[in-house]
């Protein structure tokens, strides 16, 4: 791969030689991304014009930038939905489905509740299962988003992500708050 053969007004997946998809091979995205990061590095043009300079900074921006949306899932299909003209609208579409409020709201309880008894081993138990549920939700999210291409309810699925995200926040708060 040479810097010259690199089109960065590509997409992401293309930058980084992947086909568009939820689910991708990490490695091959950490290798790419070490490749790209080697040819984009600013330290190897520190030597030329300023202007010179100033693109390959943008450029190894780029590439960062790139590689830290894809390589978690939940930012990959925001993403993924971006680049089929879909938002997510997590900043204001809050509905969800009656189950899932009510799951969550006995999630912050049942972590509040072992906070607050310095439980570490309860709240170890907790995020596990919160790990799983969030497992299956990216699961779900990549068979909408690639399978059946039904990019609505694959941000119903961002959106229920979100608040598992939120809870993670809130597990390693707890874990934070039962050391000291």
């Amino acid at each position: 791969m040479q810097l010259s053969s690199i089109d960065f007004t590509q997409d992401y997946f293309q930058l980084f030689g992947l086909a568009q998809s939820c689910q991708l091979d990490v490695t091959q995205l950490e290798q790419q991304y070490r490749a790209l990061q080697t040819l984009t590095h600013p330290d190897k043009f520190a030597h030329l014009p300023e202007a010179e300079q100033r693109m390959a900074m943008q450029r190894a921006t780029l590439v960062n930038e790139a590689y830290q949306t894809l390589r978690k899932p939940i930012s990959r299909a925001r993403y993924l939905l971006t680049l089929h003209g879909v938002d997510t609208q997590e900043g204001t579409n809050t509905a969800m489905p009656l189950d899932f409020l009510m799951a969550q709201m006995e999630w912050r309880e049942a972590v509040a509740e072992t906070q607050q008894a310095r439980d570490a081993a309860a709240l170890g138990q907790l995020e596990t299962r919160m790990q799983h549920e969030t497992r299956e939700l990216e699961a779900q999210l990549a068979v909408k988003i690639d399978t059946e291409k039904d990019y609505a309810a694959a941000a119903g699925l961002v959106r229920k992500l979100r608040f598992m995200e939120k809870l993670a926040e809130e597990i390693h708060s707890a874990y934070d708050a039962i050391d000291t």
